[in-house]
């Protein structure tokens, strides 16, 4: 698999960058549909990370359709996710961050999205 860089300096969460680096390169063809991903324990152990925030990467790109896991297949790409939810999901990151640091609960936050969108 093409190597993915975590930089604990650039103030983006290492979750965050690890799934942002897989959608680029599922979006570039570098990792197609049907190819398997390494297995959590060892990309964690790739990257330095733990073996929950790789598997929050992987659960979020589940939800979204990208990858599929089958237990004795291992995690596959699934789908070349679209750029109109790359952009929806990096909007939603900025406005959560935004909200956040204005000291905002998620129910507050929700309920300005809600406003907003009638």
């Amino acid at each position: 698999m093409t190597r993915i860089l975590v930089d604990p300096d650039n103030g983006v969460p290492p979750w965050r960058q690890v799934r942002d680096q897989l959608v680029r390169l599922i979006q570039s063809g570098e990792l197609a549909v049907g190819t398997p991903l390494p297995a959590i324990r060892q990309l964690a152990n790739d990257l330095g990370l733990s073996a929950g925030t790789v598997a929050r990467v992987y659960r979020e790109l589940e939800t979204a359709g990208v990858l599929h896991t089958a237990r004795r297949k291992g995690t596959v790409v699934a789908a070349v996710p679209s750029p109109a939810t790359d952009a929806l999901d990096d909007a939603a990151a900025q406005f959560v961050s935004q909200a956040k640091a204005l000291g905002v609960d998620l129910d507050a936050a929700v309920e300005a999205v809600s406003r907003s969108w009638e």
